[in-house]
């Protein structure tokens, strides 16, 4: 893995590269909305980000973190320096901007001699999420033969910014920020030594040939490593490997049809028969603990290639099946991909959620396995051997399910389309809205694991239902009966022995109706069967709102490409635009429900996990008392005038999180 070459013209990262999209009192009042709250490690580590963009564009050789002894934390790098001067379009010195405004940043500019052309993210709230939650920050700025210095308290300047010749000791160019983290805003204001390592760590094998020195109260510590992610993942695995490591990387070229020039990965993966499993991820740079549809290309690539072995060899025993699971269950990989204008979910980053890598990942690395397989015969049947003895043990296990299930008797609902395995982990439920788009979700579900059960109309409103009452409503004796748990209350101890799906998901349209089915589908699963939610089982799947047919665009072909809501669609609009499509080419439909869908685009959006937006319900804390009285107004028959009334005060405050 090679970094990229600076650009022509450095001095193109000026005032005009930081774009503004418009305070800092959301993240005081809802920091968890931004970052995460249990340490301050989070803003620490959105400015060590920045330096690491600036060493991804091949401007910065050296990034330093000093841990001082008064609790703050100081990140330096010899980058380009933060531009100083007035910005073109705000008349305020644009590294003031940075820091104080949400959705600033070079990042936005992706044109043509833009500041950045990969980059960790377009959420766009990075630094200034942490001066807003820092009681104090200081920033150094070498640049323009000047020292520049500005110092915020609580997100606000208190030091306006000074400029000074630079004298003969002074660098030349880079950037330093020194931030105090305001205690208030987090569970405890130490940060893990292991967590801030490994992130350091990170950066160093993600960028080979760049130093990264942390000083620490006790020691320094300093990472260079010549051989990128091989000399990593080596280092992390604990037993040997059965064949020897799979390495590759592989970037888009200007005449790569389908992606933008740069795009694309390095990895290397490690299969052995014992010992640890390392697993990690990158996107620009950025790691995703949660993975995220990179990682999902990287296993359909691996699983496709020795797949593709084991067939041509005829080394399948009869009556096995591969799945990609068995080929991953024993693989240990680093992954650092490479994507234009990432989409991820969440502030933090965690998980990237861009449809596109899942084929720009597993495209480029399906063939380079596939021939280095055929190449090394012998290995490739160890590997077969390995992948084919956990798809064996995996069938044996569903076989001992299946047995210790068969002694009961259930008769299952005649709607319901069940699936054909009988792993818990894997199986799904999708509760479908309507006879129609149950129709679309059987065509389009994966058989082998989701199972469909449509339902007419809306349920019924069970918070003032008595359990007994529950069955008389055919719906809900058909959910209950087909996810094999009784109904229970919170404080019941249930019998989950019973439960045939891991993940129970609520399929309905993206428009009011839908989110009404939701509610009420929440309401019951609240009420009746609480520990679902409590234990994870409980999902609410989310269909697309919009679709853009967009037309061919230098070298990317003509594409749909959906948006969940009217944010999306505004940002699908803006990087059409940034792509040279001009107002007008492209088409946008808007889906007026699930039955408008066919099997294979709800299949894409929604049904797909590699790239559809599940997401999971959970039981926030919360007192139990006030939850019951909170759900007795809202969804109580005799409550109309409290709801009313509860609405017209708190219905502006509503704030759309996910």
């Amino acid at each position: 893995m090679s970094t990229k070459k600076p650009a022509a013209n450095p001095a193109a990262y000026s005032e005009s590269s930081i774009r503004v999209l418009k305070g800092l009192e959301p993240v005081k009042q809802r920091p968890g909305m931004y970052t995460r709250t249990e340490n301050p490690l989070h803003i620490i580590q959105e400015v060590i980000d920045n330096a690491s963009d600036e060493a991804l564009g091949g401007y910065c050789k050296h990034i330093v973190v000093t841990q001082n002894p008064d609790g703050s934390v100081t990140v330096e790098d010899d980058g380009r320096g933060i531009p100083v001067g007035l910005h073109p379009e705000e008349q305020v010195p644009t590294v003031e901007i940075v820091f104080t405004r949400l959705h600033a940043g070079g990042k936005f500019d992706k044109g043509s001699g833009g500041a950045y052309s990969f980059s960790g993210g377009l959420h766009g709230v990075g630094v200034s999420v942490t001066n807003a939650l820092s009681s104090r920050l200081e920033i150094t700025v070498w640049r323009d033969a000047g020292v520049h210095k500005l110092t915020f308290a609580d997100g606000d300047v208190i030091e306006p910014l000074t400029s000074q010749a630079q004298t003969r000791g002074d660098k030349k160019a880079g950037t330093r920020v020194t931030i105090w983290p305001n205690p208030k805003y987090f569970d405890t204001p130490n940060i893990s030594q292991s967590d801030l390592q490994r992130l350091l760590r990170s950066k160093a094998v993600l960028l080979p040939g760049v130093k990264v020195t942390l000083h620490a109260p006790k020691e320094t510590l300093e990472w260079q490593y010549e051989q990128g992610l091989r000399g990593y993942l080596t280092e992390s695995l604990t037993s040997e490997t059965l064949i020897p490591l799979f390495e590759g990387a592989q970037y888009a070229t200007a005449d790569t049809d389908g992606f933008a020039e740069g795009e694309g990965a390095a990895w290397v993966v490690a299969w052995c028969e014992e010992g640890n499993v390392v697993r990690e991820s990158y996107v620009n740079l950025i790691p995703t603990p949660a993975g995220g549809t990179h990682e999902s290309g990287l296993r359909d690539g691996l699983f496709g290639a020795i797949k593709n072995f084991v067939e041509l060899h005829a080394l399948l025993p009869k009556g096995v099946k591969l799945l990609p699971e068995d080929v991953f269950a024993r693989a240990s990989f680093v992954l650092s991909a490479k994507v234009l204008d990432p989409q991820f979910q969440g502030q933090i980053k965690e998980r990237l959620n861009s449809r596109d890598a899942v084929r720009l990942v597993s495209t480029f690395s399906k063939s380079p396995l596939e021939l280095w397989l055929n190449h090394h015969v012998d290995y490739g049947k160890k590997l077969a051997e390995l992948v084919i003895k956990q798809a064996q043990s995996r069938l044996r296990s569903a076989q001992k399910v299946e047995k210790k299930k068969s002694s009961g008797v259930a008769v299952l609902p005649g709607k319901l389309t069940d699936c054909e395995s009988t792993d818990l982990s894997r199986n799904e439920l999708f509760l479908v809205e309507g006879d129609s788009a149950g129709g679309s979700a059987k065509m389009g579900r994966d058989k082998e694991f989701q199972a469909i059960l449509p339902l007419r109309g809306k349920v019924l409103n069970t918070w003032e239902t008595d359990r007994d009452r529950l069955f008389a409503n055919n719906e809900i004796h058909d959910i209950a009966v087909a996810i094999g748990v009784d109904p229970h209350s919170m404080n019941d101890t249930p019998d989950l022995s019973g439960l045939r799906y891991g993940k129970i998901c609520i399929l309905s349209d993206a428009d009011v109706d839908g989110s009404h089915i939701q509610v009420l589908l929440l309401t019951l699963f609240f009420k009746h069967f609480p520990k679902l939610i409590e234990t994870g089982h409980i999902c609410i799947a989310r269909p697309p709102l919009f679709r853009v047919d967009a037309p061919p665009r230098g070298k990317k072909l003509a594409q749909k490409i959906y948006a969940l809501d009217s944010g999306e669609l505004m940002a699908i609009e803006d990087k059409l635009r940034k792509e040279g499509a001009k107002d007008g080419s492209w088409s946008i439909a808007r889906f007026k429900g699930l039955g408008e869908m066919n099997a294979a685009q709800l299949w894409e959006t929604t049904m797909n996990p590699d790239t559809r937006r599940l997401l999971p319900v959970a039981l926030g804390e919360v007192d139990q008392l006030d939850s019951e009285l909170r759900f007795t107004m809202l969804m109580g028959k005799g409550e109309a005038a409290a709801r009313r009334a509860w609405i017209e005060e708190h219905g502006n405050d509503v704030e759309a999180d996910i």
